[in-house]
């Protein structure tokens, strides 16, 4: 954590995968199936395309999705690269505690909240050139549809929808839940 704010600064942590790690944290000390559940739905998928986008880089020399590019960039430290595997350990902790606690049913509404106050806390605070969780440009593209105030609102409600929901149906069906 020293290390990440020291070299990209407080808002760093805004990107949901950061902000995952630091509930991650609090529902591992505390054994809470919501908390749990909730990075679950919001993270889960993310990190799982984060780590199979770096190892189709490693092994076969192209990203097929992106999103990764900076851990292959010798210009970034390789320490700080390597700070970034957290995206491949990530999924396995989350399917563990929900497996072990139950996935409850109300994450899908925590992480919801969740990320409309990190999406608006990106937009306002932070420069809008780190398109912090693409809440300006989806993946870094030129956005011209909508102003960017519009798509800050449109992820507010597409990531619940097209992301959070279709896991949180498999989660509900795949674990016990309350």
């Amino acid at each position: 954590m020293p290390v990440y704010f020291h070299e990209y600064g407080w808002d760093n942590f805004l990107w949901l995968c950061d902000l995952a790690n630091f509930i991650l944290g609090a529902a591992l000390v505390l054994e809470s199936r919501l908390l749990f559940s909730s990075q679950a739905v919001g993270v889960l998928v993310v990190q799982i395309v984060w780590t199979l986008d770096a190892a189709s880089r490693l092994f076969f020399g192209r990203h097929f999705v992106g999103g990764t590019e900076y851990m292959f960039d010798p210009a970034i430290p390789i320490l700080l690269r390597l700070f970034s595997l957290f995206h491949v350990f990530v999924p396995a902790i989350l399917v563990w505690g929900v497996w072990r606690l139950g996935y409850d049913k109300r994450g899908l509404w925590l992480q919801s909240a969740i990320t409309g106050v990190a999406l608006a806390l990106a937009f306002f605070f932070t420069d809008p050139a780190e398109n912090i969780n693409w809440v300006r440009r989806p993946f870094g593209l030129e956005q011209k549809l909508v102003p960017p105030i519009v798509w800050m609102f449109a992820c507010m409600i597409l990531y619940p929808l097209a992301l959070y929901y279709p896991t949180h149906r498999a989660l509900a069906r795949l674990f016990k839940h309350g």
